[in-house]
């Protein structure tokens, strides 16, 4: 089991935090400050070290010497993000901003602890390893081996060692952050600071000051100047993701990082020349914004030069399986449940399932599935997902002409199986459950899903309860 040491001078956030790592079955230790932890522990001993940046005395940078190779990550609240990317320089693994989000911790977390001990600039290589793509972790760093993402795989080679400006589209969960890392890790700027920046997390007051830095007095609470985060990726790579929610006036301040290569701060008149290769990542149309006013339309076009889209995991068929097998291990070794598998049932609802949330949703299915499961076998019912299981006894369900239903809408000759579909559909939907549509037209929830799909038929808003 890890074995983790929280350094926190505020109580109630060292107290929070110890018991939701403690459920997580992490082993913690606690401090509330830096001069306690190196008098109660041997800090080399510990699997992480999460601290606070600023603590009474000493601040929660010199836990990184102290720490002496354990790696460490740091807290610290939005206004001090730039003190954060600083202490990434001087070793730290990460960075994450208070108030912190549950998830988004445990998935720090995890990720530190399963890579291997070495400074962040150690473990990238600025040149990609000379082999053709792994179907699982690798140079890339992402799994995948259908070939929509050997595809991206292809392409993110061809693209990192430039300094293009890339546009990553896919829905939320897809792992946009992971393709933006490995455009990172495999340019010439890997040695360099990779800032990435949830474009939708920072109060949109903040969020001008954050990117590009203020000048003292430049407004109430300025008292002093600050470096942005866009002047603290010089020379490296600038991730901003969810650039769909940046506001317009933001949007113009970035558009002149692009031009010209510069950024002028908050309340300053004089310009700065900044060496940075933009990644920005959307769930969103941008096109389609641009076009009612909400996003900058040369703004869209300086970031497309390089666009690539990320399939949704209902379209990774080939690679559900292999995912979820990675994370099962992942979680089991966390956990120090030892070798835990799926059983045929879950493996079948992996498989069926249409994992709206993608990899996101599949990986914390796994995750509480490991947690709640008692033997060694994971049943489907655990994974939590809203698919019947009879409806899984055969993967390769036959699409058989559906039971007589009331209404007398049964297929004509002058009605072709599509048109019947959507026509059944549209009357029904909104008395009946995907389950049981499905379930009267003799076809699987997926095949419902797909078929929607194709033909553009939209689910309603909300299910409503059945009449049967």
């Amino acid at each position: 089991m890890p074995h983790i040491l929280i350094v926190e001078d505020e109580t109630i956030i060292r107290s929070a935090l110890r018991r939701l790592l403690e459920r997580n079955h992490y082993q913690v230790s606690e401090a509330g400050s830096v001069q306690e932890a190196r008098e109660r522990y041997s800090i080399p001993g510990f699997d992480l070290v999460i601290s606070d940046l600023r603590l009474p005395g000493a601040p929660g940078t010199e836990l990184i010497r102290l720490a002496e190779g354990t790696p460490v990550l740091i807290m610290t609240s939005y206004a001090s993000l730039r003190s954060a990317v600083d202490s990434m320089k001087m070793g730290a693994m990460d960075y994450i901003a208070k108030p912190f989000d549950h998830d988004e911790m445990l998935q720090t977390v995890a990720r530190i602890l399963n890579e291997p001990r070495q400074t962040p600039a150690a473990a990238v290589s600025a040149e990609p390893a000379p082999q053709s793509p792994a179907p699982v972790e690798g140079e890339i760093g992402i799994i995948g081996s259908c070939p929509a993402m050997q595809d991206l795989f292809g392409k993110i080679r061809k693209v990192a060692p430039t300094d293009s400006t890339v546009l990553i589209q896919g829905e939320s969960g897809t792992g946009k952050e992971l393709v933006a890392r490995a455009l990172h890790n495999l340019s010439k700027r890997a040695k360099a600071p990779l800032i990435s920046v949830n474009c939708a997390a920072i109060p949109e007051s903040l969020i001008e000051s954050e990117l590009f830095g203020h000048e003292k007095g430049a407004f109430t609470g300025a008292v002093a100047g600050r470096t942005g985060l866009v002047e603290a990726a010089d020379g490296g790579t600038l991730f901003l993701d969810e650039i769909g929610e940046l506001p317009l006036e933001a949007q113009a301040r970035l558009l002149r990082v692009l031009q010209e290569g510069e950024i002028r701060r908050v309340g300053s008149v004089q310009s700065q020349k900044v060496d940075v290769r933009l990644i920005a990542a959307t769930h969103r149309d941008l096109k389609t914004l641009s076009k009612t006013g909400q996003f900058r339309e040369d703004l869209f076009y300086r970031l497309n030069v390089i666009s690539l889209k990320l399939p949704a995991l209902r379209d990774r068929e080939d690679d559900v399986l292999q995912i979820a097998r990675a994370f099962l291990k992942r979680q089991s070794q966390r956990m120090g449940r030892g070798e835990m598998r799926f059983s045929p049932e879950a493996e079948r609802t992996i498989g069926q399932y249409t994992w709206p949330g993608n990899v996101r949703e599949l990986e914390n299915a796994i995750e509480r599935a490991v947690i709640l499961c008692e033997g060694q076998s994971i049943p489907a019912d655990l994974l939590g997902v809203d698919i019947e299981l009879e409806e899984l006894e055969d993967e390769d369900f036959a699409e058989r002409p559906g039971p007589e239903v009331g209404g007398g809408h049964e297929p004509t000759e002058d009605l072709s199986l599509e048109d019947y579909f959507q026509h059944f559909v549209l009357e029904h939907q909104d008395h009946m459950t995907e389950t049981e549509l499905a379930r009267k037209l003799g076809i699987s929830r997926k095949c419902l899903w797909e078929r929607r799909q194709r033909l553009g038929i939209p689910r309603r808003k909300s299910s409503a309860p059945s009449n049967s």
